[in-house]
């Protein structure tokens, strides 16, 4: 498909944006890599593309990092759900700059700053040409950002989940940062996946992408272009099926 293409693949997508990217490396926002962004998804959009986003809290906390410091799970899980808002807020402020109007919707109740998480009303958002922020994650602790993706995309009505991975550009076979014989897949099955163990996805989004049929892309946001070539539906990283 070619850069140019009027005619994109998908008409509505959910995007998982890595939070670790937000912050360019370090803790905390970088705006230039996230305007970069919101330029990318202002593009898509602008093609006609229907746009929600989960985004993830890396950037700031990392229930799980912070519990092997000692910290109790479910605390540390509810601090990372605020730091995902934090991105949220950020990455809505440069869409709007690029001229994209947008909402906020998170599971944990925040009226001064976005909308509780009412699947039709995002649905009609989207309908009207706005991209739709997720934040706050399940508004449960022990949920990923990753599986909470796979559910709201479900709700929602997407034709595909397209998983964005910080340092890696698709699904191998193995670890490639640790192991130089891994190989990159371009096509693998959600039940191959989970099979050979390949966790750069959680289980439980491929589950709940397998079972119910929905497509996935898994893709590197490193290189020019990438989330706006993912959102077009071109052909990047790797694609999960169900069959």
């Amino acid at each position: 498909m070619s850069d140019l293409s009027p005619h994109p693949t998908y008409k509505r997508v959910l995007l998982k944006l890595s939070g670790e990217v937000f912050g360019g490396g370090k803790v905390g926002l970088d705006p230039d890599v996230v305007r970069g962004i919101a330029e990318q998804i202002a593009e898509a959009v602008r093609e006609g593309v229907q746009v929600a986003v989960v985004i993830g809290g890396g950037n700031f906390f990392r229930g799980s990092e912070l519990q092997q410091k000692g910290m109790d799970r479910t605390r540390a899980d509810y601090m990372g759900m605020l730091g995902t808002v934090l991105n949220c807020l950020a990455l809505q402020d440069f869409l709007e700059k690029e001229g994209v109007e947008t909402r906020v919707q998170t599971a944990i109740t925040m009226g001064q700053v976005a909308e509780p998480y009412i699947p039709r009303r995002a649905i009609r958002h989207l309908e009207k040409g706005r991209v739709v922020i997720f934040g706050a994650g399940a508004g449960m602790p022990f949920f990923s950002t990753d599986t909470v993706s796979a559910q709201r995309a479900l709700e929602i009505k997407c034709d595909a989940v397209l998983m964005s991975k910080n340092g890696v550009d698709g699904v191998y076979t193995a670890d490639p940062r640790t192991d130089p014989d891994a190989v990159k897949l371009e096509r693998v099955s959600y039940q191959e996946a989970l099979q050979r163990g390949l966790r750069v996805v959680d289980a439980a989004a491929f589950s709940l992408c397998m079972e119910n049929k929905l497509p996935m892309i898994v893709f590197g946001m490193e290189g020019d272009g990438n989330v706006a070539r993912a959102v077009r539906g071109e052909k990047i990283g790797t694609l999960v099926t169900a069959d």
